[in-house]
């Protein structure tokens, strides 16, 4: 346990060897529990995960460091992201725990951590919980009569349905309308058909027979031809895509077309500015969004704020300056009205509801904006640091030069896989495709 254990999103890797093994997560369990005492009450931890066969290998021993620091546990099984943040607060926890790996393969798995206010955890407060990690904590460790005990919450996914069916709008229903919703086998795939059917929609099923490791797998955000196969083949009005734990959302229109998350911030912006809702004038989003968002979002008077890639630093940009929408090209929607981190029923409730009260068809109502072409590449490397290479460095010095200021370039190591990402965006496609690739080429052989 030498390497750095937390990245851009909680900690990841392959599940049963380092840093996602028991015994890792044991010790994370342990550092988390002396990190939040915040008192002389009974301390709980709110511990969820989504349907990765190896969440049952480290969902035990997260419980188990923190019942040996005498903390309790309340466990809620399969669980989007966003109703354990929701959880924490809602008990009053001092923590909470999403066991996932997100939109990766089922080999891997992660560890997400939430404040007792919702919020993901700051850089700072992760490098101490990493440093108690990698020291002797037996001094903390409870007495035999004060360990922590551990309780199944039975309710917890219809506490988060009714939340999330809050945030419709009222004297608006889903009757009438046939939705077809892909679960991606992941965290939602209860909760996901639940609400929409719940709220008078007809349901095209997608993605909702989680085996453990097929979550991600042909199907949810990360692949939605699935979905757009099934939005025709079932004459569905509007497709929802979700990936493993429920925290991103993209959608299909009634054509097959695929909605990306720059158009849903733009689809949402475009109605709460309408209807005075939008904080500041301004959305967050980050340096990846298209700049056609950025267009469109001028020209209704609003800004758009970029951040680095991330949904933490959307929402720490969007807590700074007290906007309440933000996201992610990938798909990533933060409403702040309504949730402390990305959710992607709500998100989605947000674009039905448009749609409803439009009474236009998806393909009409969800694309807001004409993107430039934008082409992303994704290089692997396994170690070192392939950007500082000189060649590397000259080759993308060369590929602004080329783009001028009709276009831009940003490249990437990724914070949660082995690969660094290479884009441009211009107005020519066939010069934004010549640069990624050249660009690409040299990181390859740097890589090797």
């Amino acid at each position: 346990m030498t390497a750095k254990l937390f990245g851009t999103d909680g900690i990841r890797g392959t599940s049963n060897t380092e840093p996602m093994t028991a015994e890792t997560a044991l010790r994370v369990g342990m550092a988390s529990a002396v990190q939040f005492v915040r008192g002389d009450h009974r301390h709980q931890v709110v511990i969820g995960k989504d349907t990765r066969l190896s969440g049952y290998l480290l969902e035990p021993a997260l419980t188990a460091g923190f019942i040996s620091m005498g903390m309790d546990v309340v466990l809620v099984g399969p669980m989007p992201t966003p109703g354990v943040a929701m959880l924490t607060r809602s008990l009053r926890a001092d923590l909470g725990v999403v066991i996932s790996a997100s939109h990766n393969p089922f080999e891997d798995n992660g560890i997400k951590l939430f404040g007792p206010d919702g919020y993901k955890l700051s850089d700072a407060t992760e490098a101490e919980i990493e440093a108690r990690v990698h020291s002797d904590m037996n001094d903390h460790m409870a007495h035999a009569a004060h360990l922590g005990r551990a309780r199944r919450l039975d309710d917890a996914r219809g506490r988060y349905n009714e939340y999330v069916k809050q945030t419709f709008p009222k004297g608006l229903r889903l009757d009438g309308l046939k939705v077809a919703i892909d679960c991606a086998n992941g965290a939602a795939y209860k909760v996901g058909p639940e609400v929409l059917w719940e709220l008078g929609a007809e349901i095209v099923p997608i993605g909702v027979d989680p085996d453990g490791v097929n979550i991600n797998k042909g199907c949810g955000s990360t692949d939605t031809d699935c979905l757009s196969s099934m939005v025709s083949a079932h004459g569905a009005d509007i497709g929802i895509a979700l990936d493993g734990d429920a925290d991103r959302v993209l959608i299909v229109d009634e054509k097959g077309d695929l909605v990306d998350g720059d158009q849903i911030l733009g689809l949402i912006a475009g109605d709460w500015a309408s209807n005075g809702r939008l904080n500041g004038a301004s959305v967050v989003s980050t340096v990846m969004s298209n700049l056609g968002l950025e267009h469109f979002l001028n020209g209704q008077n609003l800004e758009l704020i970029r951040t680095q890639v991330g949904d933490r630093y959307v929402v720490e940009c969007m807590r700074e300056g007290g906007y309440n929408l933000g996201g992610e090209q990938s798909g990533h929607i933060v409403l702040s009205d309504y949730s402390t981190t990305g959710d992607g029923l709500i998100a989605a409730l947000q674009v039905l509801a448009v749609v409803v009260a439009s009474g236009k068809p998806a393909s009409q109502v969800c694309r807001v904006f004409n993107p430039l072409p934008q082409v992303l590449k994704n290089v692997e490397f396994n170690g070192g640091k392939p950007l500082e290479d000189s060649a590397v460095k000259k080759a993308i010095a060369e590929g602004e030069g080329r783009l001028g200021t009709s276009g831009r370039l940003l490249i990437r190591p990724s914070g949660t896989e082995p690969v660094v990402r290479v884009m441009a965006e211009g107005e020519d496609e066939a010069l934004i495709n010549s640069v990624v690739g050249d660009i690409a080429g040299v990181i390859e052989q740097a890589a090797k």
